[in-house]
């Protein structure tokens, strides 16, 4: 879309729809755009963060983590964020309601220096840390 002026957007079943100027129409799945995919629908019985692969890393990793079904059986908000080694918010990977099931999130660490890193998932009930090495 280099180039080409948006005069809508819209989010429909998982997509993202732009309508453009020239009145064309592109279409992308959100887990393309966002980074974070469901690798299982298979309703976990707990809250889990499990260590990012490959660690240490260079420059990209992947974080899985699963969300059980809560108490009213929907959605769970639920946040993921990186921080360097200060205790800096350095990104957000996920910051979104998803439904009951496994996820993983990816991290491109490119634009940022090597060093210990953290990463946190944080919903209604359930919050956890763990520790990752960026060596570039």
């Amino acid at each position: 879309l280099n180039g080409v002026g948006i005069s809508s957007l819209c989010i429909f079943n998982g997509y993202i729809l732009a309508g453009t100027i020239d009145n064309s129409v592109w279409k992308r799945s959100l887990t393309e755009i966002i980074g974070i995919k469901m690798i299982s629908n298979v309703t976990p019985e707990i809250y889990y963060l499990s260590q990012n692969y490959p660690n240490p890393f260079n420059p990209q990793t992947k974080i899985k983590f699963a969300i059980p079904s809560n108490l009213k059986g929907h959605t769970s908000t639920v946040r993921l964020i990186i921080y360097d080694l200060l205790g800096r918010e350095v990104a957000t990977l996920v910051n979104e309601a998803l439904k009951p099931g496994t996820y993983e999130a990816d991290w491109d660490a490119s634009n940022y220096s090597s060093g210990v890193y953290f990463y946190k998932i944080i919903t209604e009930s359930f919050v956890e840390t763990k520790k990752m090495i960026l060596m570039k």
